[in-house]
């Protein structure tokens, strides 16, 4: 049996910060290791800003974006086209998007996909509010922003389907080949989704 070489305190912030996505056991344990090393440059800062977010940081009640302020920053923007909706999955699609600067539109975040497997159903997402939202008006299009995945499908045609007897535009990101792709990489799926998804030159 291994002896304990640490602290009770830094073994409690390795266990957390391998609760982090992306960070295993041994990522938390350099994780943790270089955060101790550099406690005044970066472990003290780090401390205060996480409690300041625990503190100010919210979930916006017409979105679902996180942000210090409830609307949030995006759904208060008077630069918007608020009259498009972009659904998302979950608010790190909607940071990509913006980092993407594509479109200068609105958000809704759903807080995952429909995956009754998993115990996921209409009423563990964001669905109603978006469906309130689109039923107040002035919203001209839905652009359906999920992933393509079966559970991302699954979401995308319920959704459909609530919207339908809404005067709103009904549109979804298109899928297929990447920009620098090469199709002799691609899988079958994505092929498919390409030649169905072709567009006049």
């Amino acid at each position: 049996m291994a002896k304990r070489v640490t602290g009770p305190e830094i073994e409690k912030l390795i266990q957390l910060l391998a609760k982090v996505p992306g960070l295993g056991p041994r990522s938390a344990r350099r994780a943790a290791l270089h955060l101790v090393k550099k406690k005044d440059q970066l472990m003290a800062p780090l401390a205060h800003a996480m409690g300041e977010a625990v503190v100010k940081v919210g979930v916006c009640s017409r979105c679902g974006n996180v942000d210090t302020s409830d609307p949030c920053t995006v759904c208060t923007d008077p630069t918007r086209d608020h009259s498009v909706i972009i659904v998302v999955e979950d608010v790190a699609d909607l940071w990509a998007l913006e980092r993407a600067g594509a479109m200068n539109a609105a958000y809704h975040v759903l807080g995952g996909t429909l995956s009754p497997l998993d115990g996921v159903g209409p009423d563990d997402l964001n669905i109603r509010a978006l469906v309130d939202r689109v039923a107040e008006g002035g919203v001209r299009e839905v652009i359906i922003a999920v992933n393509a995945t079966v559970e991302g499908q699954t979401t995308a045609h319920y959704i459909t389907d609530r919207l339908a007897g809404l005067e709103v535009k009904i549109s979804r990101l298109a899928h297929g080949v990447p920009v620098g792709g090469e199709l002799d990489y691609l899988d079958e799926g994505t092929l498919t989704a390409a030649l169905r998804a072709r567009t006049a030159i």
